[in-house]
């Protein structure tokens, strides 16, 4: 079966398509070039190193290697919003809206184009085919990798022709593979940064190149609205905060709320970062639909949050989160995953929570 796999000059990318050529599938690698340089300073992604690695991988493993310029796209749909929730007082998750809209509906694109059967990629999550045409969405057999949350939003159709041959290794054996077949990545590290943020810069320095006009700076209170400083602008801050807010306190102090509206950032003890209750908009399932009306889960508020169990209503298009423990700081913008078990069924954007 022909497969196209998406290379991105990583260790991780690099051993999918590797796997694949033992496995016996007809390769060809896929480069998105995600970051069109003349935008500015070089991001974290499509690096020139990055693009040299790709070639040199593919040529290792003597695939041919289609480059894609999605650059227009990533701008429009990715990296512009993102920004602009940043300055609106939001936490966007700028991974889970690329999976979705850019690197897997091109992957697609491209396979349709080469007439594949299957895609890749090297993402550490795992996809299982059971009884009838659905597909489970499953945690990667390594919890210390598992990318599955930021996959939340991939559908049926693209699961059912998705290859994912490092979902079930830990990252030591991947790494050990790379080394064994000779890969040029084999000793090549990671970043756990947002991918189009350069190197020595933050995602605020960003915001206040690309989108001034929508900074909102304001007054920096306690939760009784008594002001105790100001700040230059709420992109600066996120919920669950405490360096770099800017004021001193007897106590410590965290970011408890935002309020883009007003421009103010309140500020509050440790304790007053639970919540009981979480709100959810935009909601996608793995399998179409909500497992039901009302539902028992473990629900992750960030992609290294090790979850909470919790009831789930459904209603509208969406649902409220009731944990049975109180959540840490979520923060509106962000993604809230649903699992059971290993398996994930939906998730969404939080859209606001109850203290």
């Amino acid at each position: 079966m022909k497969v196209v796999v998406a290379m991105s000059g990583g260790l991780d990318s690099s051993v999918a398509a590797l796997r694949l050529v033992e496995a016996g599938y007809e390769v060809t690698g896929v480069l998105f070039r995600l970051w069109d340089p003349l935008a500015g300073a070089a991001s974290r992604c499509c690096s020139d190193e990055d693009i040299r690695d790709a070639r040199k991988v593919a040529g290792a493993l003597g695939i041919p290697l289609r480059e894609e310029c999605t650059s227009r796209r990533f701008f429009d749909e990715i990296f512009m919003p993102s920004l602009e929730q940043y300055a609106g007082g939001l936490t966007p998750n700028p991974c889970v809206i690329c999976n979705e809209r850019i690197k897997f509906a091109e992957l697609a694109a491209v396979a349709e184009e080469e007439g594949a059967g299957a895609m890749a990629t090297g993402h550490y999550a795992r996809v299982e085919r059971g009884e009838g045409a659905k597909v489970r969405l499953l945690r990667a057999a390594d919890p210390a990798k598992d990318q599955s949350y930021f996959l939340y939003r991939v559908p049926q159709w693209i699961l059912g022709r998705l290859l994912l041959p490092v979902g079930g290794l830990s990252k030591d054996e991947v790494r050990r593979l790379a080394e064994q077949a000779g890969l040029p990545v084999a000793r090549k590290g990671e970043s756990q940064e947002l991918c189009f943020v350069p190197e020595g810069s933050t995602y605020a320095q960003l915001v206040e190149g690309w989108v001034p006009g929508s900074i909102r700076s304001g007054e920096i209170v306690d939760r009784r609205g008594k002001v105790l400083g100001r700040h230059g602008g709420v992109h600066r801050f996120t919920i669950g905060q405490r360096r770099g807010i800017g004021i001193a306190a007897a106590e410590p102090l965290y970011v408890i709320a935002l309020e883009p509206s007003t421009g103010r950032v309140i500020v509050g003890s440790k304790e007053e970062l639970d919540v009981q209750q979480l709100h959810v908009r935009d909601l996608a399932w793995i399998s179409g639909e909500p497992p039901a009306p009302g539902f028992r889960c473990t629900v992750k508020i960030r992609s290294r949050h090790t979850g909470v169990p919790a009831s789930v209503e459904v209603a509208s298009g969406r649902a409220r989160v009731l944990p049975d423990e109180p959540l840490k700081a979520p923060a509106p913008g962000q993604a809230a995953v649903f699992y059971r078990g290993d398996e994930v069924l939906g998730g969404g954007t939080i859209a606001g929570n109850s203290p």
